[in-house]
């Protein structure tokens, strides 16, 4: 066989204490799966979970002992961070029950899902899919992926995230409105699972924006001047600001990433 051009080789993500690497094919995203979560975005209940994906080159590896540099994303005034358990998805199938479903995974990681927020609500707002708001580059940061056999009681687990030493996510995964057994029969009743599918659950309460209800943009940058989202502008003097964002959870390897924005008041 031959190619036209030569294909990139395969994502992957490290696997715990090991030199094995997990392929990622797809990645799969649970919406509004903790409880106080879907009431800060206006929702209550238990409405059916509903899922979009991201691609696989998404994926940022942010390795434990190190800080992985995160850069902001363009055409974007209001970029959110939101902590996110990653369930690896080791063995395939479809229409999977919530009994069978812990046979299917491989592990468990902390991940992110930054989302270019401005760009997602208007994409609602005129009806249109909003991939561009959760589909670019870079908006998947991922820690190694502990096998299920050393990640301990992930349904127990306690999920955080700081930013500069501040606690802005803090949770359990108890707390997921559909827990993991259930999301995977949900997921695998409209797509056919395989082996090298990371799932990413919702986030717990405290979603934010870079800055603590402060709109950041770039480094050195200006947001776009006919960006739909309106008439934000960077002030030339706006100081440097620098995000160290630590994510963990109970049981599995804990990292940071890091970028330099700009502080607007």
């Amino acid at each position: 066989m031959s190619f036209v051009f030569q294909p990139a080789p395969p994502v992957s993500v490290p696997v715990l204490g090991t030199e094995a690497r997990f392929a990622v094919h797809r990645i799969y995203c649970v919406g509004r799966n903790y409880e106080e979560h879907a009431k800060e975005m206006g929702f209550t209940g238990r409405e059916p979970p509903f899922f979009f994906l991201k691609p696989a080159d998404a994926v940022v590896l942010a390795m434990p002992g190190e800080t992985t540099p995160l850069p902001y994303p363009s055409l974007t005034a209001n970029l959110h961070h939101e902590i996110e358990l990653v369930v690896a998805i080791g063995t395939g199938g479809k229409n999977i029950k919530a009994a069978d479903a812990h046979r299917h995974i491989f592990g468990y990681a902390v991940g992110l899902d930054m989302t270019r927020r401005d760009l997602q609500n208007d994409m609602k707002k005129q009806g249109r899919p909003w991939c561009i708001g959760k589909a670019f580059d870079h908006s998947a940061p991922i820690g190694p992926i502990t096998p299920v056999a050393q990640a301990g009681d992930v349904t127990a687990a306690e999920i955080a995230l700081q930013v500069n030493g501040q606690d802005r996510q803090r949770s359990q995964v108890s707390k997921l409105i559909w827990n993991i057994a259930e999301t995977i029969e949900h997921l695998s009743a409209a797509w056919e699972l395989q082996a090298r599918r990371p799932d990413l659950h919702r986030h717990p309460r405290g979603r934010g924006r870079r800055g603590g209800g402060r709109y950041p943009a770039r480094h050195g940058e200006r947001p776009e001047p006919h960006h739909p989202a309106g008439a934000l502008t960077v002030p030339a003097a706006a100081p440097q600001a620098e995000r160290l964002f630590v994510c963990r959870a109970s049981g599995l390897a804990a990292y940071r990433v890091a970028g330099s924005f700009w502080e607007l008041a």
